[in-house]
Parts: C-alpha cells; sequence; structure tokens
C-alpha cells in the first residue's frame, strides 16, 4: 500500500533522493523490497518540493506509474531543493480521483502522504467525517480513505496543534473507530518531518551535513538506516530524530 519518502537537509537534486539511489522510491513502485501490502505501486505518484524563500511547496502529480513519465526524470534532474516529499501509490480500490487521489497532498506549507490503509472505510469514518465541516469535507482532494486522514489532520494544524500533535492525535483517532488500521503517515513544513509508524515499515536516516530522511524503506544499503517501532512517532530536523511511542486507543 504505497511508498513514501521524505528529506530535510542541504540542497540536492531531486534525483538524488528520488531516482538516483539502487533502490529509491523510483524503483520501488515496482520492485518495493520491503512492502507487506500489495506488489506494484503503479496507481500514480506524486513529488512535492519547496523552493528557497517560498513557504509553499509545488507538486507534480500523476495518475500513472512514476517509471511510465519521462517528465518526472527530467524535472528530478534539474529541481533542486532542501525539502522533499514524495509517494507512489498503490490504490486500496479502484476509483475516478486521477492524480488527484495522488500524495502528497498540500495545504499552505504543508505536505502530506498516508501510506496504509483504513478498515472498513468509508463506513468506518463516517462519524469521523461527521465532524468536519461542509467546507472541509467539500474540499476533499479525492474520495479516498487517505483524503480523508488529511482533512482530519489539516484540521487540527489550523486549529493550532503542533505537527506532531495534529498527526498523533488522528491516529489515535482514526485507529479507534476503524481498528487495524494501517496508518503510516508523513508530513513536513520544509523545515521538518513528521511521520508515524502504525501498522506498516518507516525508517530513517541522518547524514551529518547532509540532511535527514524518512522512508517506508531504505534506498539503499548504509547500514546507518534506522528502523522506526510500530506505533511510533517521528520528528525529525536535518540533524536531529526524536522518537516517541504511541499508545493504542480505548477499546
Amino acid at each position: 500500500m504505497c511508498r513514501h519518502i521524505a528529506y530535510v537537509g542541504a540542497p540536492v537534486a531531486l534525483r538524488e533522493v528520488l531516482i538516483s539511489p539502487e533502490y529509491a522510491l523510483y524503483r520501488q513502485s515496482w520492485e518495493p523490497r520491503r512492502q507487506r501490502y500489495g506488489t506494484v505501486n503503479a496507481d500514480g505518484f506524486g513529488v512535492g518540493w519547496y523552493a528557497d524563500g517560498d513557504p509553499v511547496p509545488a507538486r507534480y502529480r500523476r495518475t500513472g506509474p512514476i517509471w511510465g513519465d519521462q517528465s518526472v526524470v527530467d524535472l528530478a534532474r534539474a529541481v533542486r531543493s532542501g525539502a522533499v516529499l514524495a509517494a507512489v501509490r498503490d490504490a486500496t480500490e479502484s476509483g475516478s480521483d486521477g492524480e488527484a487521489a495522488a500524495a502528497p497532498f498540500a495545504s499552505g506549507p504543508w505536505l502530506f502522504s498516508h501510506n496504509g490503509a483504513v478498515r472498513g472505510w468509508p463506513s468506518s469514518l463516517a462519524p469521523l467525517a461527521a465532524s468536519l465541516s461542509s467546507a472541509e469535507l467539500l474540499s476533499l482532494d479525492a474520495r479516498t480513505d487517505s483524503a480523508l486522514v488529511w482533512a482530519l489532520v489539516l484540521h487540527r494544524l489550523r486549529e493550532g496543534d503542533g505537527m506532531g500533535q495534529a498527526l498523533s492525535d488522528t491516529v489515535l483517532e482514526v485507529a479507534g473507530a476503524a481498528p487495524g488500521s494501517r496508518l503510516n503517515l508523513l508530513l513536513t513544513d520544509g523545515a521538518t518531518i513528521t511521520a508515524t509508524a502504525w501498522g506498516d515499515t518507516l525508517w530513517y536516516l541522518t547524514e551529518p551535513g547532509r540532511g535527514t530522511v524518512v522512508a517506508s524503506e531504505p534506498y539503499d544499503d548504509d547500514p546507518r538506516w534506522c528502523e522506526v517501532p510500530d506505533h511510533t512517532l517521528l520528528a525529525a530536523t536535518r540533524a536531529d530524530v526524536l522518537l516517541t511511542p504511541l499508545k493504542e486507543p480505548p477499546a
């Protein structure tokens, strides 16, 4: 169910994060090594990045597999950024939302991705959807579980919650409403990365003098990659990573 990655650090060409490593996200679209659910991530992809001096990220999203889009290869060669979030998608179920369903989702300074699936979608989250305003529901990018999870996170961010609080509270709320869901969430504001490991794999790599990468799986065999324990909140800057355990929601 999808693979995603985020990077913050010294400006690099996007290809150095997404394409050039031996087992990069590009290759993970057809040959992931650690994906537990699904086999091929060919139902869309997206790349979001930040330009110097502009807090609002740019995005490039498409419906088909990333390996069939030569434009993204050229873009990744030419564009440099100090903050990137990208994902390749394996849809939970078929739909007609097209590239609108592909992460990263975005609003203001934030980029967001969800790797996983909500158990019992859509009925399981109907009570949580009812807690959002009509305007928030009508603004959903797509009719997918990931888009609604993003709306719940965004609601908390707009109410003033920090990134870690917004992710952890949303995960616990959704897990309580839909037990057995896989909720690996990834969020960045261009300076920090916040993520949850909840039901699927998550790894990080901090390289002194370069930056920090957080990803569904390592993009190479560097022994410095660290796996994040399940039910954990991760908060990372270009130099540090903090891990905080998350408790199961009440029965």
